[in-house]
């Protein structure tokens, strides 16, 4: 008797070019005065993501949790942790978001849970109980050492020893961290119901953290070492043994092809649903291609490529055109930047072109085919904040200090007013993280009342964004690669575009491509600097221009 695969909903599709607004809820606004973000504090502020222009919000993990890594170690899938307010409150903001025409995505973190969630309690409690095998379990080897090599991300052996079973388990973050085994079909149906759940509740869809790590390899064979002559290697990879290693057995597993299958199955049921898959691989776009090819497994996915240093525009047309070249029918999410990294002006600007890098990076971003995701506060162009050791919460930072200062530096709080306690973030006068003085004067306050403002900057550039169909959906072409400039052409039917960046602190001059010698500079995007002289486009340092057809 074969079982009848359940009918498809209807999609219209809205995830594909729309952009999506990354809220990091300890950080968005607090309505108890506690000094920590909670769901009541968002619902109050959509009116202001609404209109920045932005079609969903993406909200970081507000499940129960001890709080070890800050909501990312999850113990009951269903309920909504006190800190941050209770399910009626989530029900709350989804129906408010709603209303405002905002799609509301979540976190889900399925790889991994804390320590405390009750299927880890019984799984550890002997070899022999229900959920035994819910997790990943291995039994030392002759002299007592972990079972193989594979490295945590937050430092050190990836495997943590437990006394009760006398086996190691898997933990590919902090020990608190217990990996799920994906494996045992239970864990899946177990999961997929609990991703139901919030379906049921109203949710538009699911970013999926660390979505390639959901398998391991049973064989658990050693990692073997990674070969990193010539490569630049990013602040947290040069002190992190973890990046020594090529992970072929640790994760991205063959296997997690079919679950993706069951998961999209299961979005399928619900109308014009999406998911956003967080890869991290040392093949990341081959993993994309994977994982969003064929329409039956992710909607879209993002890789780390824009969310490091690296940022050349030799570099970007690098990661661009193999992009195009091996995703065919996929659909990615761009993100440069989020809860993980340094902020953008930073990153990228340093000491540099700090503002005018952070609005060309927005300008390329919302120009690319794909979703854009935008993090909280790089709609002001923040900076990254300087914290010392004793104002640390983040155990990667605290692990790694001095050499890696952790990701509490892009977490702080929003700064919505320059005066007043806690910049308007709340009426505690201390908060979760300190909220710095050069924040308060890019606080939304004052940035609304200034046209020239990075706030407003993104505002028109969001709703320029939406007059051109080329930009929502159309295909993509670059032009050569070149060692100042990054250039592409955004086609759909007669929605012609030519967008060029100048990622340099010097001038530069592109001859106009064929077709493009009466093009003219759209000023719509909002940016400068650009003009176009004997058939040929010059740009000032870090500037960039879009030209349409006349």
């Amino acid at each position: 008797m074969t079982t009848r695969r359940p009918r498809k909903a209807p999609n219209n599709e809205w995830w594909r070019g729309g952009v999506i607004y990354q809220i990091y809820p300890r950080s968005f606004q607090d309505s108890h005065g506690d000094g920590v973000g909670d769901l009541n504090g968002i619902t109050q502020r959509l009116d202001y993501v609404k209109a920045l222009g932005v079609d969903a919000i993406w909200l970081s993990p507000f499940f129960k949790s001890p709080m070890h890594d800050f909501g990312y170690d999850v113990s009951d899938y269903r309920a909504v942790d006190p800190i941050f307010g209770t399910l009626d409150d989530f029900r709350t903001l989804v129906d408010r978001a709603h209303a405002l025409g905002l799609k509301v995505i979540i976190d889900q973190v399925l790889s991994h849970t804390s320590d405390e969630h009750p299927w880890f309690i019984e799984s550890r409690q002997s070899r022999k109980n229900p959920k035994s095998d819910w997790y990943v379990w291995a039994d030392a080897k002759p002299d007592g050492s972990p079972p193989n090599n594979w490295q945590s991300i937050f430092g050190g052996s990836a495997w943590r020893w437990d006394t009760r079973r006398m086996q190691y388990y898997l933990h590919n973050f902090l020990p608190s961290q217990p990996d799920l085994n994906f494996h045992n079909r239970k864990v899946q149906d177990a999961l997929l119901a609990d991703m139901r759940f919030w379906l049921e509740l109203g949710v538009d869809g699911f970013r999926l953290d660390t979505v390639n790590f959901y398998f391991h390899s049973q064989t658990l064979h050693d990692n073997p070492p990674q070969s990193r002559r010539g490569k630049a290697i990013p602040e947290a990879d040069r002190v992190n043994p973890y990046t020594w290693q090529r992970h072929l057995y640790d994760k991205t597993q063959p296997e997690n092809l079919a679950f993706l299958k069951r998961l999209r199955a299961l979005l399928d049921q619900f109308p014009d649903t999406t998911t956003v898959g967080e890869v991290g691989a040392d093949n990341a776009l081959e993993v994309i291609a994977q994982y969003t090819a064929d329409g039956d497994k992710l909607h879209m996915a993002y890789s780390f490529d824009l969310l490091h240093e690296h940022h050349s525009a030799e570099y970007l047309h690098q990661v661009f055109g193999k992009f195009g070249r091996i995703v065919k029918d996929g659909w990615p999410s761009w993100a440069i930047s989020n809860h993980d990294c340094p902020r953008i002006r930073t990153r990228w600007g340093g000491q540099q072109g700090g503002e005018a890098v952070a609005r060309l990076a927005a300008a390329m971003q919302m120009t690319l085919r794909g979703s854009p995701c935008i993090y909280q506060g790089d709609e002001l162009g923040l900076p990254e904040v300087e914290l010392s050791f004793e104002q640390l919460q983040d155990p990667y930072g605290i692990r790694m200090w001095p050499e890696f200062k952790g990701r509490d530096g892009c977490r702080t709080p929003f700064p919505w007013k320059k005066r007043g306690t806690s910049a308007g973030f709340s009426d505690a006068p201390k908060t979760w993280l300190p909220i710095p003085p050069e924040h308060r004067e890019l606080a939304v306050d004052q940035q609304t009342r200034n046209p020239d403002s990075m706030l407003n900057f993104y505002r028109n550039l969001l709703a320029w964004r939406k007059t051109h169909p080329a930009l929502l959906k159309g295909r993509l072409k670059l032009l050569p690669a070149d060692p100042q400039l990054l250039g592409y052409e955004r086609r759909l039917d007669d929605d012609a575009l030519l967008c060029v960046f100048n990622f340099s602190g010097k001038k530069a001059r592109l001859p106009l491509p064929r077709g493009w010698a009466d093009g003219l500079i759209d000023e719509g995007s909002g940016l400068t600097g650009a003009e176009i002289r004997r058939g040929a486009l010059v740009l000032g340092p870090w500037s960039g221009a879009v030209l349409t057809r006349p």
